[in-house]
């Protein structure tokens, strides 16, 4: 007998029949004997409804009263879904995130988790009950209840798999696992047996929606088994991807893994600035202590006492961003800002980088014969990034993939 955790994103649970199909999946394991948890997003396109909603009344919503809001979507789910399994004769039972106590941070909209208590959902394991949670929320020290930014959902799950010390986690979405690039980009792409944490780590901080980062990062802290499968496939088993801690027998000839990129970034660049100790943070800590995450960030070699400073940000926070940048610019007194959201980051990934040289001279030539300029670039052990016009996305992502050859089966 193991202990099951199971999530399943919002298309997976999209109307009340694939609600039932899931119940059915559900109970399958249950009658093998197994323990499970399952976990769930809200209703396909319900988060964004009520986003929509939220701004019909306030333009820029009040975050402790949008979380609050927002968070009734996995309420429905997990009711639904309950009721759906003792519908079938199966003993369940749901609970939100404040009712399990999954405590996080108060930062409310993107807050992190900081401890579960896991004592409820072990006791009625253990009286033959599927426990039913909510992903994608918690609660406070001070009660207020929070999210976790979206795809949180998957953060949940795998932290609830860790606190459990579950057998494995399985992550149940619309596709059948991890892909070496976004199939609607280029058919030819392969679902992957495989990948290592650490790559998979990277496709998700790069791009890959197959994974929300913070899940990842959680599953490779507390070394939970990760499975990634399709909720509209009927084999449980050795489907999907598995999401390994050690290198596959055949990594040395696997060089790359796959191609991510992500639209989702805008580029600042402020411009005459004094090259000086400190600068980087002098322009940096204000838009940290803003709540927002910066990406790239390259730092030109000084002339005459000034230099350019570029960094990328999420879209999402770019009118922000240059907003809290406008007072610093005057104490700092740089030049001014250059700044536009239409880029896009295109990265390779694979673990085999540390073994091989040449990967990117690979990469920088097989964009050059394109066209294709490259405004920054990002490196680290098992990754190649840059920056490029967003119009060129698309062709990046293919002749990439094909330069490296990923089409071919392994």
């Amino acid at each position: 007998m193991a202990l099951i955790v199971q999530k399943y994103g919002g298309t997976s649970v999209g109307n009340a029949e694939r609600i039932r199909n899931v119940a059915r999946r559900v109970m399958r394991w249950h009658a093998r004997g197994h323990q499970v948890v399952v976990v769930v997003s809200a209703m396909s396109g319900e988060t964004n409804r009520l986003i929509a909603l939220a701004r019909e009344i306030q333009a820029e919503p009040d975050p402790r009263e949008l979380d609050v809001m927002v968070s009734t979507g996995e309420q429905v789910t997990i009711g639904l879904l309950a009721m759906a399994l003792k519908a079938a004769g199966v003993k369940a039972r749901s609970y939100t995130g404040a009712q399990v106590k999954i405590v996080t941070d108060g930062a409310f909209t993107k807050a992190r988790i900081l401890s579960i208590d896991e004592a409820r959902i072990r006791a009625d394991l253990d009286h033959g009950c599927v426990v039913v949670v909510a992903g994608f929320q918690g609660v406070d020290e001070a009660g207020n209840i929070t999210t976790l930014g979206r795809g949180g959902s998957d953060t949940t799950g795998v932290a609830l798999a860790a606190a459990l010390k579950a057998d494995e986690c399985q992550i149940y979405t619309d596709v059948d696992g991890v892909y070496t690039t976004d199939p609607r980009i280029v058919p030819e792409a392969r679902r992957l047996k495989t990948i290592t944490f650490e790559e998979m780590l990277e496709m998700a901080s790069l791009g890959s929606k197959v994974l929300q980062i913070r899940s990842v990062e959680f599953a490779g802290k507390y070394k939970v088994r990760l499975r990634v499968l399709s909720s509209f496939d009927d084999n449980d088993d050795d489907a999907g991807t598995l999401i390994t801690f050690e290198e596959d027998e055949n990594m040395e000839q696997a060089i790359i893994s796959g191609i991510a990129f992500n639209r989702d970034e805008a580029k600042i660049t402020v411009q005459g600035v004094p090259d000086r100790p400190g600068i980087a943070y002098q322009i940096l800590g204000p838009v940290g202590d803003a709540n927002v995450d910066v990406d790239m960030i390259v730092q030109n070699v000084g002339h005459d006492g000034m230099t350019d400073f570029s960094f990328t940000v999420h879209r999402n926070d770019y009118q922000k961003t240059l907003k809290t940048l406008e007072p610093v610019v005057k104490h700092i007194q740089a030049r001014g800002i250059i700044s536009g959201d239409k880029i896009a980051k295109v990265s390779v990934v694979g673990v085999g980088m540390r073994s091989h040289a040449g990967i990117a001279s690979t990469a920088f030539r097989t964009l050059a014969e394109e066209g294709i300029n490259i405004e920054m670039i990002s490196t680290s052990e098992i990754k190649i990034s840059v920056v490029i016009e967003e119009k060129y996305t698309e062709l990046a992502v293919r002749v990439l993939h094909k330069a490296f050859g990923l089409e071919q089966a392994s």
